[in-house]
């Protein structure tokens, strides 16, 4: 039978509801996530779950001895849902390292350029795992990759992708350089749209903030730059449909 927490001054409890807050996230290097759906993925890849709030009354599976009962009002307080299901994870951040990092010229990589729209970032990360790329890139000034928003778009499978952010422009060039893999860009200006280059292999696909775009410096030194058909006079797409259909050609390309 689990353990029930019913006092604010948890240790527990105190620890999870601090992880509603970004500055705690980074510094704990930990985050929340909701539901069965996400909490099963988790189980399933072997993330690092410290612990499983259940909430009093809700018939939910006896996840072990990491597991707690948590009274109703303690846990409105965790929850960022409207219809919650009634069961909340602390989750350690997964650790990826430069060094450690198996990509070669042929693999695709997404590049997220300060990104903000937490859904946004979210369905970029799922359809990235989706299409078969083998890491994420995020330059700084992106969103919360860990917000608890941004967790459920991804359908919790960001723990099956290497999600790394890095310090700067110069050090993704210099990075993506060594690899060999070719940066791609999108803009209206281009000359040329997505299908006129084989993307199967060896990119990386830049995804560019929704209000500003892609910034400058990057589309200098991209090696492809293309764009979409637009009709109608329509300027963009979403961004995250945008990278949809970009990531999907590469996986076209491959059949």
């Amino acid at each position: 039978m689990l353990s029930i927490i019913e006092s604010a001054d948890n240790k527990k409890f105190k620890y999870a509801k601090k992880l509603k807050q970004r500055k705690y996230r980074e510094r704990l290097n930990a985050y929340l996530i909701e539901g069965v759906n996400l909490i099963e993925e988790a189980i399933k890849v072997d993330a690092p779950i410290e612990v499983i709030f259940v909430c009093e009354g809700v018939n939910a599976v006896d996840y072990g001895k990491d597991a707690f009962i948590l009274a109703k009002n303690l846990f409105a307080e965790l929850s960022e849902t409207e219809t919650s299901q009634g069961v909340i994870a602390v989750v350690e951040k997964p650790k990826f390292d430069l060094k450690d990092l198996a990509i070669s010229s042929t693999d695709n990589v997404v590049v997220l350029d300060r990104l903000q729209d937490p859904g946004n970032i979210g369905t970029i990360i799922r359809t990235a795992v989706a299409a078969g790329y083998k890491a994420i890139f995020t330059l700084k000034g992106t969103g919360d990759i860990y917000s608890p928003k941004t967790v459920r778009s991804t359908a919790g499978v960001m723990n099956r992708i290497p999600i790394i952010e890095i310090g700067s422009e110069e050090e993704l060039i210099s990075l993506l350089r060594t690899l060999n893999i070719q940066l791609v860009s999108t803009s209206p200006a281009a000359t040329k749209y997505y299908y006129d280059y084989d993307l199967s292999k060896g990119i990386a696909l830049i995804i560019g903030n929704e209000g500003s775009g892609i910034s400058d410096g990057l589309i200098e030194k991209s090696d492809i730059n293309v764009k979409l058909p637009m009709s109608n006079d329509v300027e963009s797409l979403n961004a995250a449909v945008a990278a949809a259909i970009i990531m999907y050609e590469s996986v076209r390309k491959k059949y």
